[in-house]
């Protein structure tokens, strides 16, 4: 079996605002809109994929990773806007933080150090 990247995607209860959170406040480009949204960032594909269930059964059903130069003002900005964001965690080769959107599905930031 041979296996190709096709997209990371999140199930959302709200398509509109979801796709508001993730081209408007994190700046990935809208590439196309159907049954479902697909943004783009850096060649990788973000699924949105409506399901009214989702928020029911608790948190997050994939997580993205999004790599910053500079963690701590990236977590404090998302903070501003009020999106929740946890501590920012060292690791053993570089910084960590999760963030949520507005449907719980955990998010990251990570710095290289």
């Amino acid at each position: 079996m041979e296996l190709h990247f096709d997209a990371i995607y999140y199930r959302v209860s709200d398509l509109d605002r979801a796709i508001g959170f993730y081209r408007d406040l994190l700046g990935l480009q809208l590439a196309r809109r159907d049954v479902v949204a697909c943004l783009e960032i850096d060649g990788v594909t973000v699924e949105l994929v409506p399901d009214e269930s989702v928020g029911q059964s608790g948190g997050g059903n994939a997580r993205l990773c999004f790599r910053v130069e500079d963690i701590r003002a990236a977590c404090a900005e998302l903070a501003k806007t009020g999106v929740r964001v946890g501590s920012v965690v060292e690791k053993s080769n570089g910084l960590l933080a999760a963030f949520w959107d507005p449907d719980g599905n955990e998010m990251s930031l990570w710095q290289y150090v």
